[in-house]
């Protein structure tokens, strides 16, 4: 009986704690409009696309898949960037889904040996749950365990979807070879409860912090090596995740190891790998396409093992438009040189 019954209780309960907050991307550097609008424009080139998807413990039987899709604009003519961002989850038995859609604008001011953009972002998250999905206690029979025939008297609330309205704002400074971003999501405390509740969804505040290190310098920031170590802290109400580590950039190619604590655990979170490859880079258009893939390895009690770690693919594109005159504005201090 309690082998049985006690993996479902176990995900129903982490489906319930998942909801209280936000996922996290270990390739933050491919959802830059998640990480903080204030990246928004944030690029050498007039036009950019990022995609990534997360599929977390993939050895649980429950899906906790993610999904991020942005595109953005440059306008060095007037400082400003203009971008839109969705986000999807699906989350534990009861497939708690959220879906997000944003817009977001940064305002760029730059300097001999600076660039400083201020951002905000507001868009409408969508919260749904499958209670049909759920297990109640009248739905276990204590000889043969879940009996899926069996209707549960519980009572359900009636509303299984919730529409509110998110906001959140940042800002980011590239001050010669460093880089620090500080951003705040759900500044509006935004309620999602699907009960009745009243359940406000606490701020998520970020911050990272980036440093590059030339081994052997490249004026542009193309085909020099470099080492960037770099620090991502998030906080959301009593829980406070950080990961700190280093990557490796040789011209087209950039791996990096990571080391994330979290906060509800005495020890590590998850080791993590990453490693990208530029398909092709056109230097006199600025064109990229990038693929970037990461692997956690869980180091907490739940152990790689029950859980599989924890997979993402990302893949990014830019360049500038036809005609455009904007080619190395900013002076080529610009955050999409720290990944």
């Amino acid at each position: 009986m309690k082998k049985k019954t006690l993996p479902i209780v176990f995900l129903i309960l982490s489906s319930l704690f998942c909801s209280a907050q936000d996922q996290i991307y270990s390739q933050f550097y491919n959802a830059p409009l998640y990480l903080n609008p204030a990246l928004t424009g944030q690029f050498e080139g007039s036009i950019r696309f990022n995609a990534l998807y997360r599929n977390q413990w993939t050895g649980l039987a429950s899906d906790y898949s993610y999904l991020h899709a942005s595109g953005d604009l440059n306008f060095p003519e007037i400082r400003s960037g203009f971008g839109l961002m969705f986000n999807r989850s699906s989350e534990g038995t009861a497939y708690l889904v959220k879906n997000n859609i944003a817009a977001s604008y940064a305002y760029i001011i730059p300097g001999d040996n600076f660039t400083l953009s201020f951002g905000l972002q507001g868009g409408i998250t969508n919260l749904k749950l499958d209670w049909s999905k759920l297990v109640f206690g009248d739905q276990i029979d204590v000889n043969t365990g879940y009996n899926p025939g069996l209707i549960s008297g519980a009572e359900r609330p009636n509303v299984d979807s919730r529409f509110y309205f998110d906001a959140a704002a940042g800002a980011n400074l590239v001050y010669g070879k460093a880089m620090l971003g500080l951003a705040a999501h759900h500044i509006n405390h935004p309620d999602e409860s699907l009960t009745g509740i009243n359940t406000k969804l606490p701020i998520r505040l970020s911050a990272n912090l980036g440093y590059q290190i030339a081994l052997i310098p490249d004026q542009y920031n193309r085909d020099g090596t470099y080492v960037i170590p770099s620090v991502v802290v998030y906080k959301q109400e009593n829980i406070t995740s950080f990961s700190v580590g280093a990557q490796f950039k040789y011209k087209g190619v950039n791996v990096g190891a990571w080391f994330r604590k979290n906060g509800l655990s005495n020890g590590s979170d998850a080791v993590v790998f990453s490693a990208i490859f530029d398909i092709f880079s056109k230097n006199k258009n600025g064109e990229k396409f990038r693929v970037g893939i990461s692997h956690d390895a869980t180091t907490s009690k739940l152990n790689y093992a029950n859980t599989g770690g924890t997979t993402e693919l990302g893949v990014s594109y830019q360049k500038y438009f036809p005609g455009s005159g904007n080619y190395g504005e900013y002076n080529g201090l610009r955050c999409y040189d720290f990944y």
